[in-house]
């Protein structure tokens, strides 16, 4: 028979996938807001990132009740850890949907660069990314969880092929600086996203297999660990 504390674990799980939901379509809008040049697409990521906040702060208060209340030990423990840690990342991939967001603002309303198939490319592989690190969290699957790793990857390769056109560009064309600028940060956000991805799919190989790898390498949201 399910207990109590079993059942509050199980409405936290859902409620991490709800924020997990509203993180993606908040990337995704945002992606699609900055290469179709959709202002209002971009105004309502910014505008929904309050949700997010929102989920994340309830996350938090039930599992702080959980752990004071209930005391749990070993793999319920963990679990709950890991699901705050997992919240952390999600809502920082909300963060950087309202930074690209807000470039894409910026860039809609100014004459469009040249095509850039780098940074379409680094978009759609920072949304698959993170796509794959919430099923991986929902089908508690490791084994997705550490193909991130390997995907992340690319994203670092995208990202400093993109800095490296957009640098040649502003060396010919210094009135597009200011775009130039704001492309460059967008390509940064999307990097992150995929660093958070990964972050993700540790989290999930640290519930399922008690693997806690954020020593063991570079941590992607904010330098090194060693």
């Amino acid at each position: 028979m399910e207990t109590h504390f079993h059942q509050q674990l199980q409405k936290l799980r859902l409620k991490v996938l709800e924020m997990a939901a509203h993180s993606q379509t908040a990337i995704e809008t945002a992606v699609r807001a900055l290469q179709q040049r959709d202002a209002d697409a971009a105004r309502s990521v910014i505008a929904g990132d309050k949700l997010i906040n929102t989920i994340e702060c309830e996350i938090d208060e039930l599992s702080f009740r959980l752990l004071a209340l209930d005391q749990p030990m070993a793999v319920d423990l963990r679990i709950i850890v890991a699901i705050m840690r997992a919240s952390m990342y999600l809502e920082r991939v909300g963060d950087e949907a309202v930074n690209i967001a807000e470039a894409a603002m910026f860039l809609a309303s100014r004459p469009p660069l040249p095509e850039m198939p780098s940074l379409n490319e680094l978009g759609a592989h920072a949304v698959d990314m993170f796509r794959k690190a919430v099923m991986s969290f929902r089908e508690s699957d490791a084994r997705l969880g550490r193909e991130l790793r390997v995907l992340d990857k690319r994203c670092n390769q995208l990202d400093m092929q993109v800095l490296r056109e957009l640098m040649d560009y502003m060396s010919r064309e210094s009135p597009a600086v200011e775009r130039a600028v704001h492309t460059i940060l967008v390509s940064r956000s999307l990097e992150r996203v995929g660093d958070l991805s990964t972050n993700v799919g540790e989290t999930v190989m640290f519930i399922v297999e008690g693997l806690n790898i954020k020593h063991s390498f570079q941590i992607n949201s904010g330098g090194t660990c060693g």
